[in-house]
């Protein structure tokens, strides 16, 4: 992999506007010229220099255009456009086109074509109709790349490779034929010998028991429950032949003599791909984001999925691919965003890691599917306030100093694993149902409103850097992961775990000796029993809550799970106990010093209140301070090295003058202390 550096303009043409030379932050757009008549083309250009723009996606639907026969190529078009991008000063991040296959591929080849656990074909007129593991997929996906890189690989326009586009998407799993045959050939790359398989997925439970690995199938539809072994292994099977493809293009790529970065673009917290697995593949990580405007809360979800973004490759700066100029088209209801909003969902991704702000798209479509999906050139024109607003942003980010660069600021890490999620969202446990990403978000949600910046990392992350790590709902704990715990509390770090946490193994299979096998000793307590609740919402009778307290802990509630845990040594303490319910007097929260740290756990997911008191007492005990103290909920601060990013979301809330001193990153001006209102935003270089 070569050594990252983030696209040079400097190159540039002289007749590039002076505002965008060198500019640190790219700003741009999915850009779809073939939607447009070619006399159009120039007039696109003009207006993206008017907006500031530096960099357009290119060609990511393009396929069909590209190849309109098998073995029949044109790019007359592409090379116009790109010559005139490149005439313009505007830099190409160039896609591979391969996330949606043209109508000829699935008439010619229907064996590419997914299929759902039913045996229901997914048939072409959306996108993405094909399936990952499809020999006759990749083969033509390989001969479209190859015949794109070879040609554009040392264009000087382009300065960024765009794998495929939002891999899984729509199609979360496929249980084709060609998942079948691959499936068996990764299980058998995995376990060497079916007897390994088997032992590994307890197939002696109800005759599941494999005689060769031809008898295994995809977890297609069944009476009733699956193995969760096998469940799980397909979870990581579906992950890695998403991965295969993207690893096929950016061999290709690079095997043209490309030099560029290459990315593929993510979406967050996306359960059906391991993006901490394949981040190490890329260059630099980039990111889709769709914050929802009627939701006042979403800003919080916005800055996890930034915060992910950058914890996936820390050392790196990432790239916000996408995000909306205004409303979407796919929601429900699709409310616009607010006067300013959109300038301040920016400055939270550049403050929380980002060197590119990117929309989708540059014009908006006039027929498909997403035509009401707003853009940065609205149907409507230039006299709009979305283009005011874009052209306005366009205008501040060209004059931003060159930004500080994988800094690694968090002192908190709060842990997240995508087996882990696969594995707590299987069925057949003591609570059913479990969402782990809305039990992860609760948790960041109460670190957001405390102004504490967050890592997102897998258990075996969790280092001396940091001074907390908070890992709830840790079902599955490999040896590695618990390792790291263990030597992180030791080392003077403070944990906090629980509940139904360090139950299984990387299988999904008990290890000898009952729960918190890994984590028990270290926390000093025993677990016997996981104490489900009824889940909140639900009908009928049984126990909804669980209400805690301590000496230094407010009463509170808990929910999902009230646990039967018990002190298994004399130096381990209870700091609150259960108040009502079957467990009333016995312990919810209890702390063990090991070593030079502190290792605590809780017997069940709190509710809001209760998750910001408890937040509250670990990060006191752990030391952890706030970015900027003093800051109303409604305003977030997010620490870049040297740079401060302050945003107020708070639609309809009063000004403030937040007390912070340095220079103003988008004036050049020194500043002692900031005036926002809502939807203002300052980036401010300390010191």
């Amino acid at each position: 992999m070569p050594e990252y550096a983030f696209p040079a303009l400097a190159s540039a043409p002289a007749s590039r506007p002076a505002t965008m030379e060198d500019t640190p932050v790219h700003y741009g757009a999915d850009y779809n010229p073939e939607q447009w008549p070619e006399e159009l083309w120039p007039d696109d250009v003009a207006r993206m220099r008017e907006a500031g723009v530096t960099m357009v996606s290119l060609g990511i639907f393009s396929w069909s255009r590209i190849q309109p026969r098998e073995g029949e190529f044109d790019f007359a078009w592409l090379d116009r456009v790109i010559d005139l991008l490149h005439e313009g000063g505007i830099a190409v991040d160039l896609a591979t086109a391969t996330a949606s296959p043209p109508p000829w591929a699935s008439a010619a080849y229907p064996e590419l074509l997914p299929q759902d656990e039913n045996g229901a074909t997914y048939w072409p007129g959306s996108r993405q109709q094909f399936a990952p593991s499809s020999p006759v997929y990749r083969r033509l996906a390989a001969e479209l790349v190859t015949a794109i890189a070879e040609r554009y690989a040392g264009h000087p326009a382009v300065v960024m490779w765009h794998v495929n586009n939002e891999y899984g998407c729509h199609l979360n799993m496929d249980f084709s034929d060609a998942a079948r045959d691959a499936f068996r050939t990764w299980l058998e790359r995995r376990y060497t010998t079916v007897d390994a398989l088997n032992e590994a997925w307890g197939t002696n439970f109800w005759s599941q028991r494999y005689g060769g690995f031809d008898e295994v199938f995809p977890p297609r539809k069944a009476p009733y429950s699956h193995n969760p072994g096998q469940l799980l292994d397909y979870r990581r099977f579906t992950s890695d032949m998403l991965l295969e493809c993207y690893l096929m293009e950016r061999d290709i790529i690079r095997a043209a003599g490309a030099t560029q970065p290459i990315t593929t673009n993510f979406m967050g917290a996306f359960k059906p791909a391991n993006y901490a697995q394949w981040a190490e593949h890329l260059d630099l990580i980039s990111d889709d984001a769709y914050p929802d405007p009627n939701d006042p809360e979403s800003f919080r979800a916005a800055a996890f999925q930034r915060d992910l973004a950058r914890s996936l490759k820390p050392e790196v700066p990432w790239v916000l691919m996408e995000q909306a100029t205004n409303a979407l088209n796919w929601r429900p209801t699709n409310a616009p965003k607010a006067p300013g909003q959109m300038a301040a969902l920016s400055a939270q991704a550049i403050g929380r890691g980002a060197d590119g702000i990117l929309f989708f798209q540059w014009r908006q479509s006039r027929a498909g599917a997403e035509k009401f999906h707003s853009a940065m050139l609205p149907h409507a024109g230039t006299d709009t306030r979305t283009w005011r607003e874009v052209t306005a942003l366009g205008e501040q980010l060209a004059t931003l100093p060159e930004l500080p660069a994988g800094a690694r600021d968090a002192k908190v890490a709060l842990v997240f694993d995508w087996e882990n999620w696969w594995a707590v969202e299987s069925s057949d446990h003591p609570m059913n149902g479990l969402d782990y990403l809305a039990v992860v978000q609760g948790w960041y949600r109460a670190l957001h409103r405390r102004h504490v910046q967050v890592d997102l990392v897998a258990p075996e992350q969790v280092d001396g850097r940091y001074a907390l790590a908070v890992a709830p709902l840790l079902y599955l704990l490999r040896d590695e992961g618990a390792a790291a715990l263990t030597t992180f509390v030791e080392g003077g770090g403070h944990l906090l775990a629980g509940p139904f946490t360090d139950v299984v193994d990387e299988y999904d299979r008990f290890r000898d000796g009952g729960f918190l096998t890994q984590l028990g000793e270290l926390c000093g307590i025993r677990l016997d029993d996981f104490g489900a609740l009824v889940a909140p919402g639900a009908t009928g009778p049984g126990e909804r809550e669980a209400r805690f307290a301590g000496d230094a802990l407010a009463e509170s509630m808990g929910t999902l799970l009230a646990e039967e845990i018990a002190v298994a040594v004399t130096d381990a303490t209870v700091e609150a106990s259960f108040t009502s319910g079957r467990r009333t007097g016995h312990p919810a929260l209890t702390a063990r010093r090991a070593g030079r740290g502190v290792a605590r756990y809780l017997a069940t997911v709190p509710d809001e209140a209760g998750t910001l008191a408890v937040v509250d007492r670990v990060l006191a005990d752990a030391g952890v301070e706030p970015v900027v103290a003093g800051l109303p909920a409604h305003v977030e601060a997010a620490r870049r090295g040297a740079l401060v990013t302050l945003v107020h979301h708070g639609a309809g809330a009063p000004a403030l003058t937040i007390p912070i001193s340095g220079v103003d990153a988008v004036t050049g001006e020194r500043v002692d202390g900031v005036t926002l209102g809502p939807f203002d935003w300052a980036m401010i270089l300390e010191g």
